[in-house]
């Protein structure tokens, strides 16, 4: 695991030792991804500089220096990740009589040696891991940039006075040389507004990430070719019109399997491994899995919140006795967190709006303080409909859809005469009747959602109110405009007969876990210097799931249904019968208490109008409703929470050009 930087300047006349101190800046920026080793390579005539830091996990000795030469010296790489079957692919190319004189064991050497072998698209397909990395062709004088299939590792590009510049994160980015970055408003309109979009765009103008299952080559006029080799759409296209075809007995047993090897693969290494617990279904499988595999006790982490109903501690500590694993938990206050969050904010190179990326971001430190490396359960939720949108949204379609749009519309109306306050006290008192797997923890606001989807006019729509924090005439962004994005929403293009559940996790797989979800398990465990891993994205579980009928996923009131029983194997099910929370904060309550004066800070109307960037107004009019306790505002008031305390820490001497709608970065 690493942190990647470069550029590619063609025209430059800089020297090598200008060029070397250049992209050793843009490294030492991330210095947490890569603390135990640094590397630089350039070619003034070609304009290439190539960095990187090093977190050792595999072949801890110089031999995985990067950045590294093939065996020919027809390609230098500068790579981020682990290819998990590099093992396996050496034993091929050995077989085959292609393989170099090994140096070392890192899979840096198997991953130049498959290119030079079988060529740069045989070799990605050959690949199964989370990548990221940037290949120069000395031969071709070609830059090329490479993501693995789902995006696990960040890697983004620019193009910047002339030059190329790439990077593992923004901030490698911001620091060469005059970058004057801008942000783009655009972007935070959606950061602010939207749950589920799907774009390559990042919050400074004219840098983009490397979508996932693509690499783009660079030639010396800096021409861009990109490149698919795996696409999510197209897998679930292919798993929808190729069911399997087995019984539900036999996909169980498929299932685990799958999961069972995906764990294995991800428990090689030379260093101290450990798996996050949440007490969740996806968290317990994948340590239960990897349990089994090991002679010993695995070390298992998790955190908690005194005197919190969302504190899953508890059942996390006997998940782990059961399974036998050696468990440390933490628990976390309010003045821990008020303490924490503006590091966090100086951490990330841009605003994280989910607010789980605090406590993440505590399991990870907690973990790292014993382990290097850390299995997470992230991915189960998107690929088997573990969200309770994933079970609303299609009941509200098949139950509601066929009524016409003026008895819905009245509908709503009715719904929303109620306050959600009073919704939840009425909940309150029949809740002791309800089984625990259907309650809710904000049955008032969900209503009111509910409310919202009843007045659509199409599933579409619908999942667009689903997908949607504020309202469509809620003018957010200075100088953008508040309808814009509920115009542009459409779901990922499917070909093919496809039920609306199945719309939904393909789109989230693309947008939202993307742009959230794993970059919040990046960002949080590169912090601390720990390899985060994720089998669940294992792209073999990813193609077996996309064959699976929503039946298998969704059943009655239940999500996860098949994953459900693969853990039932493993683990009781009075275990983890429960309401699903995660590593979630009480911020509805810390936000009018201790967290209160912090808020308060980062919403100050004047500071906020004097920047140009936000309109103040409705953003004081959620936060008000949310200390009165009407309304439970934090989905809202968060994301903007985040950007205040990011450009608080990433600019502190900002100005606003307001003729040219820029902020100008520093």
């Amino acid at each position: 695991m690493c942190g990647i930087a470069g550029f590619l300047d063609p025209g430059s006349s800089r020297g090598p030792e200008s060029m070397r101190r250049h992209v050793l800046g843009m490294t030492n920026c991330l210095a947490h991804r890569g603390p135990d080793d640094e590397g630089a390579w350039v070619d003034p005539i070609a304009g290439v500089a190539l960095g990187n830091r090093r977190l050792a996990i595999i072949d801890l000795s110089p031999e995985g220096h990067m950045p590294m030469h093939s065996a020919s010296g027809r390609y230098v790489i500068t790579y981020n990740g682990e290819i998990y079957n590099s093992a396996q692919i050496a034993r091929t190319l050995e077989q085959a009589d292609l393989a170099p004189r090994w140096h070392g064991h890192s899979d840096t050497e198997v991953i130049l040696a498959a290119i030079e072998a079988w060529g740069l698209d045989r070799a990605l397909g050959s690949f199964n891991g989370m990548f990221a990395f940037a290949l120069w062709d000395v031969r071709e004088r070609t830059l090329c940039l490479a993501r693995d299939r789902l995006g696990v590792k960040p890697l983004y590009y620019g193009r910047l006075n002339g030059a190329l510049v790439f990077g593992s994160e923004l901030k490698a980015i911001s620091v060469y040389p005059d970058a004057a970055l801008t942000i783009d408003r655009d972007w935070l309109d959606r950061y602010l507004r939207e749950i589920h979009w799907q774009s390559e765009d990042t919050i400074y103008r004219g840098v983009r990430g490397i979508r996932p299952g693509t690499y783009v080559t660079f030639d010396r006029g800096l021409r861009a070719h990109e490149r698919v080799y795996w696409s999510v759409t197209d897998k679930a296209e292919i798993g929808c019109q190729d069911r399997f075809p087995g019984s539900e007995d036999e996909a169980v047993e498929r299932l685990d399997g799958l999961l069972r090897d995906a764990v294995r693969l991800r428990a090689v290494s030379d260093v101290p491994l450990g798996v996050l617990l949440s007490g969740g279904i996806d968290s317990s499988t994948v340590l239960a899995l990897l349990q089994q595999e090991s002679f010993r006790a695995i070390r298992s982490f998790s955190i908690g919140f005194p005197d919190s109903g969302l504190d899953e501690a508890p059942a996390a500590r006997k998940i782990a006795a059961h399974i036998g694993s050696d468990h440390t938990e933490l628990y976390m206050a309010p003045n821990d967190i008020i303490r924490l969050i503006p590091s966090l904010a100086r951490l990330s190179d841009q605003p994280q709006s989910d607010p789980s990326y605090v406590s993440n971001h505590v399991a990870y430190r907690l973990a790292g303080q014993s382990v290097t490396v850390v299995l997470a359960g992230d991915g189960g939720d998107e690929l088997f409909a573990g969200y309770h949108r994933h079970r609303w949204l299609p009941r509200v379609c098949r139950q509601l859809g066929w009524l016409p749009a003026g008895i819905r519309k009245q509908g709503a109306r009715a719904l929303t005469a109620i306050p959600p306050a009073t919704w939840d006290k009425v909940f309150g008192i029949i809740e002791p009747a309800v089984p625990s797997r259907l309650r809710e923890r904000t049955p008032g606001a969900k209503l009111h959602r509910l409310a919202r989807w009843m007045a659509s006019a199409s599933q579409e729509e619908m999942y667009r109110v689903l997908s949607t924090r504020w309202d469509p005439g809620d003018r957010l962004v200075v100088g953008h405009d508040p309808e814009q994005p509920p115009s542009d929403f459409s779901f990922v293009q499917l070909n093919g007969e496809f039920e609306i559940l199945e719309r939904m996790l393909a789109h989230e797989l693309v947008t939202t876990f993307v742009d959230t979800q794993l970059n919040k398990v990046d960002r949080a465990s590169m912090a601390v210097s720990v390899e985060a891993r994720v089998p669940f994205m294992d792209y073999r579980v990813v193609e077996f799931a996309f064959t699976l009928p929503p039946n298998l996923k969704v059943r009655g009131e239940t999500g996860k249904y098949i994953l459900r029983r693969v853990l039932h194997r493993h683990v009781p099910e009075a275990l983890y019968q429960r309401p699903k929370m995660g590593f979630h904060l009480p911020l509805s309550t810390w936000l009018r208490g201790p967290l209160r004066e912090w808020a308060e800070d980062l919403l100050d109307p004047g500071c906020i109008r004097q920047e140009g960037l936000l309109d103040p107004d409705p953003i004081r009019v959620k936060w008000h409703e949310h200390l009165s306790g009407r309304r439970d505002r934090v989905d809202h008031l968060w994301p903007v929470l985040m950007f205040r305390s990011w450009l608080k820490h990433h600019d502190p001497d900002a100005t606003v050009h307001e003729d040219r709608r820029l902020l100008s970065v520093h």
